[in-house]
Parts: structure tokens; sequence; C-alpha cells
């Protein structure tokens, strides 16, 4: 929590214990930890920082990596840009864990850029991230001349702000869970259609490296873990020698979880693998099932898991698709993303039959280019001429699916550094064939800079979907009902008339010709039941390097940020919302999300140190208890 502009404060609800309070903030350094028990006043001194290296010790990572200078070579700045992106999906870049180079590694090494050679080829990634690290060239340098300059001394330039206004009056709640090891850890506390659901009750998150359910009941203040079936092959059990774990395999698994919902029963739903990728059923593939023989889907590398509490067990739900994150429709569907097509779950249909085959389907994006109302098989391909004669398939990546409540439609935003489709599927009274595309693009108008790398997606009640991009740092809202025409168009510009886009002053490297972020955003959110009290329908996203999560307030295009100081290295994948008491106020509700990087080692507090589940709620003032 954050002091009142007279530098009061109160620690509202803590359970009985003892604490350790301390003051920290930009401008300063931490002050001397104080123990202390609920009832007690403490009068704290906050210690300003001797110079501005002293103060950046406390700064999220962006403010770091923002010293990073982009060099010139083969690779654009953008594209540089974008790899670094590409890392941030996993970890922060600019805590203290990368910043600097650990002893033993540099004393081994003749420069920073061979210790930046060997310590990127190093842990359970070490190989992909060496690939990533090579294809830079030469201007991999530029890692190098940046911790070679902080260890001379040198600070950021770009200071993060304090808290002002609305920002002083956000309280934040942490709770350890998981493993030490643990990576990855999507949340679940209610269902994001009904914020109702689950009130008090326990908080389920998935962690992919650990094959693990984590469980926290918030009440009780007690977490455990719930390991996850699979029958799937062993994967990560040889990996490069890790600085923090030696060569144990700390992410050997088989279940290899990721998104997670919960749906109005308070029964969690889950991606993972409950085979091999390559035991696809027949009926994924046989024309004799209406979807394979629309559009056949010869491999698949995540299928779903339910967990139902009331009994402890899982269902294994054997999707043709690969599964990755969700959204859940007012019809209980749950529809998943994967490259070229959305899949969904008829979960009524699964409960009755308990039958993959049955309960499951899937769509390509099919422009009806014909004009029949039909997905008409025979279309042409997406690297194919276009041929009026026929429909047209859009190759798109759906790694953000979203519902729009207002129509039914499902729409797909994609997460690559050059993804800037937004792909809207209508399934129609009788999918496959009745599936109709539509495809949108940003109007070329959008500078300094474009629209480029795009993110997550979701909906507001009203029908318009507000999507992060997580290259270009823009956060952008699109208004079908605004365009003059929606007939299908190949090119993706048919409804300029339909973007808005909105971008936050970020850290930016110091550099470049354009703004590049030092940062990404993630899956985009919604506030459907206002527990945050900004607003019904408030759209929000989490920065990963940042600390924080963003809100816009469309009633006043505002951004709120929503930090979480310490320990440092929160990143938010996801969040959502749940209601425990409606007459209680802001006490009575929250938002829930969690710590998300890949690697927990890498947190404020080194390796043993555990993941955070979070809840933010924002009261009336900063004193109010």
């Amino acid at each position: 929590m954050a002091t009142d502009d007279q530098g009061r404060y109160v620690l509202p609800d803590l359970p009985d214990a003892t604490y350790e309070v301390f003051v920290r903030g930009y401008g300063l350094v931490d002050s001397a930890r104080v123990a202390a028990t609920p009832g007690q006043q403490l009068d704290l001194d906050g210690v300003v920082a001797p110079d501005a290296q002293a103060a950046a010790q406390v700064y999220p990572a962006a403010w770091w990596l923002s010293m990073v200078e982009l060099p010139e070579g083969e690779h654009s700045q953008q594209a540089l840009g974008s790899t670094v992106t590409g890392c941030l999906s996993c970890h922060q870049i600019g805590n203290l864990a990368t910043r600097e180079i650990p002893g033993d590694i540099l004393r081994e090494s003749d420069s920073h850029l061979q210790a930046w050679d060997r310590r990127v080829a190093m842990g359970p990634m070490g190989s992909a991230m060496a690939g990533a690290f090579g294809r830079l060239g030469d201007q991999r340098a530029m890692f190098a001349d940046w911790t070679d300059r902080i260890a001379a001394g040198e600070s950021p330039t770009q200071t993060p702000s304090r808290p002002t206004g609305i920002e002083r009056n956000v309280v934040v709640t942490l709770w350890d869970w998981g493993t030490e090891t643990d990576g990855r850890t999507d949340s679940t506390a209610s269902d994001v259609r009904d914020a109702t659901v689950n009130a008090n009750g326990l908080v389920y998150g998935v962690v992919q490296p650990s094959d693990i359910l984590t469980v926290l009941d918030p009440v009780t203040h007690t977490a455990s873990v719930i390991e996850i079936p699979s029958n799937g092959p062993t994967i990560q059990d040889q990996t490069p020698t890790s600085p923090y774990w030696g060569d144990d395999p700390v992410w050997a698994r088989q279940a290899d979880p990721r998104s997670v919902a919960m749906d109005a029963d308070g029964r969690v739903w889950l991606t993972g693998r409950v085979r091999a990728a390559d035991a696809q059923p027949a009926f994924c593939t046989d024309e004799a099932n209406r979807f394979a023989a629309h559009f056949p889907v010869p491999r698949g590398s995540r299928q779903v898991f339910m967990y139902d509490p009331g009994t402890e067990a899982f269902d294994e739900i054997d999707t043709c698709f690969s599964a990755d994150h969700n959204m859940i429709s007012e019809d209980d569907v749950i529809y998943y993303g994967f490259n070229d097509g959305v899949g969904w779950i008829d979960m009524d249909m699964w409960d009755e039959t308990g039958d993959a085959e049955t309960a499951q389907g899937w769509c390509p994006a099919v422009l009806d280019t014909t004009g029949d109302g039909v997905a008409e098989p025979g279309w042409t391909e997406p690297t194919a001429e276009l041929d009026p004669t026929r429909d047209h398939r859009v190759q798109f990546n759906c790694y953000s699916p979203a519902v729009n409540p207002a129509d039914g439609s499902v729409w797909c935003s994609g997460n690559g550094p050059r993804d800037n489709k937004l792909v809207r599927i209508e399934l129609g009274d009788n999918p496959p064939q009745s599936c109709r595309a539509e495809l949108y693009l940003p109007p070329p108008t959008v500078t300094n800079p474009t629209a480029y790398g795009s993110g997550g997606l979701h909906f507001t009640e009203d029908g318009v979907a507000w999507q992060d991009w997580r290259g270009s740092g823009h956060l952008a809202s699109f208004d079908r009902g605004q365009c003059a025409s929606t007939v299908p168009d190949p090119t993706g510009q048919r409804c300029p008339e339909g973007w808005t886009f909105q971008r936050l002053e970020k850290p930016t490297y110091q550099n470049a010709d354009f703004p590049i972020n030092s940062d990404e955003s993630y899956l985009t959110q919604i506030d459907h039941h206002d527990v945050l009290g900004l607003g019904h329908d408030v759209p929000l996203y989490g920065d990963v390097n940042t600390d924080s999560l963003q809100v816009f307030v469309p009633d006043t295009e505002q951004f709120i940020t929503l930090r979480v100081p310490y320990p440092m290295g929160f990143f938010s994948r996801s969040s959502n919302g749940r209601i425990d008491d409606p007459t209680t106020g802001w006490k009575g509700k929250g938002l829930w999300s969690s710590y998300s990087n890949y690697a927990a080692w890498h947190l404020e507090g080194g390796a043993g140190t555990h993941q955070k589940n979070v809840k933010f709620q924002i009261r009336p003032d900063p004193l109010a208890k």
C-alpha cells in the first residue's frame, strides 16, 4: 500500500503475526525493517537515496533495460526490440538476476560478451535461449555493453513515477504458493462471467514446469499443491547445467499445464498434455467426423483437463486441436485458440456424454468471398492467389481467443512480433460449414510507432474488442459496429473507422529512432464486475517488465498503474475478479493475479523464493480500514 499526501498510512486486515515493516519508494533506499504486530502505530522515516545508482536498485526491470543501446547492423531497431520482447514472454530483463553477471561466470570469461554467450546457454531453457541470442549475430554485443556500463556504475536516466491520485488507494495482498522451482503460474479465483462464483474459496494456479495445480486458501492463509496426472512423455529431463540448480532437471514434466479457467460450478479447466503429440485420435482426420472432413487436424500438442474440487478427480478431454488460452461463453462453451483455427468444448455436452469427440469442434478462418453464406470446401489457401469464385482461408495465430457477448462470435489475436491480425469467426448454426471469418488489420495511419506485435484480447459487454499490443505498446479498441462495411476483405483494411489506439508512456530504449518500449504487455482482461471500483467493463492488462497491471478508464482516457513494489519481479499474464461479500464495499471484492514468470529464482530474494498469488483492491482513500 501507499501513503497519503501527508505520509500517513494504514495496513488493513493483517492476520495475527509478527511482520517486518519498512518504507520503499522511488528516490529512496529501503528503510530499516521494524518488527511489528497488528494494532501498533509505527512512525517510519523514508531514507533519501545518496545517488542515482542507489535509488535505481528498487526500480522495476524495464527502467534498467531502457539503458540498452540498440546498435546498427543486420537487424533493425524494431527487430531487436521484438527479439527482447520474445525473451520477456518468459522472464524479466533488467532485474538484478539479468543486469548483473554472476561472478563465477564472469571470472571464467574473457569479456562480458563471452560471459553472455555462456550464461544464455545455461539452465532449463539454455538451448532455446542460446539459439535466439546467437541469431542476433554481432548485434548481441548490445547486452554485453549494457552490463559492462552497469558494472562501471551507470544507472537509468529514465525514472519511474511514484503513485499519484487513485494509485495511492491501491492495496496489494500477497501469499506464497507453489514450490521454489516454479514458473509460469496462470491463476483463477472465480468464473469470469460471474464474480460471485467461489466466494471466499480456493484460488488455483497451473504451474507449467512443475506439473501441478498450486492452491491457495486465502481465508486460512495456507497453500498446497495437487499433482496433475498425465500419460504424456517426459520432456526437459535432460537440460544444460543451471547456475542455480546444477544438473537437477527441475523442469522435467509430463502434463506441461498452461492456461486455467473456472466454470459456474467452481470446477477448474486447464490445458495440458494427456498424451504424446503424435498419438492423435483417429477422428481428428477421419472424414466421418464433420470437423475433420472440413479441416483435418493431424497433430495436437496440448489437450484439456477438468479438475472437480468436489471429487478431487481429473477428467481428461482429448482434443484434436492444441489447446492453450481460453474463454468461456455465456452458453457454457469453452473456446481455445490454436494456429489457424478456433477449437471448443461444449461443457454441457461433455457433462452429458463424457465423450471427447462429441463434445468438441473446431473451425479454420475462411472468408466467404463468394457471398453464399457458407465456407465452401475447395477454398484457396493462404499463400494462393485469390479466386473470386472460391472462398479464401486466412492464416492466423489464435493465441488469445475472446467471445463477443453481444453476438456470440469468436475473435482471435496473435502474439508474434509481426502479428497484427484481428480475426472474427461467426460459427453459425451448422459449424464447421457455417463458420465464416472476417479479417481486420490496423490502418496505416497509426504511426510513431505503427501497431505491431499484437497480444491479448477481450470484449466489453457492448461488443467492443480491447487488444493490447505487446510489440508497439498500444492498447487498441475495435468497434465492429462502426464499420461502414463488413464484407470479407483479405487485406484486412475494410474498417479503419473501427479502430482507436491509446499508448501509455513507458520507459523506452534510449537511442531508439521511434518509441520502442523496454517492456511487454501480455493478456488483456476486462473488469466486468467493477471489483476495482473504477467502473463497469474497464479494460486492463499485465506489464511483465514493470511490476504492474495497467488499467485504462475509457470515460477519462486515463491509465492507472497498479504496482507491486515488493518483492520486485511481479509478472502478470492474466487476472480475474471475485466478489466475496457484496455488502462490504471495497473489502469484499478484488482482482486476483499471480507472479507468472518462468523463473521464480529471478524474483527479489533469489533462489528459494516462491511465486506469489496477488489480490488487488482499491479503497476510498489511503487511510481506509
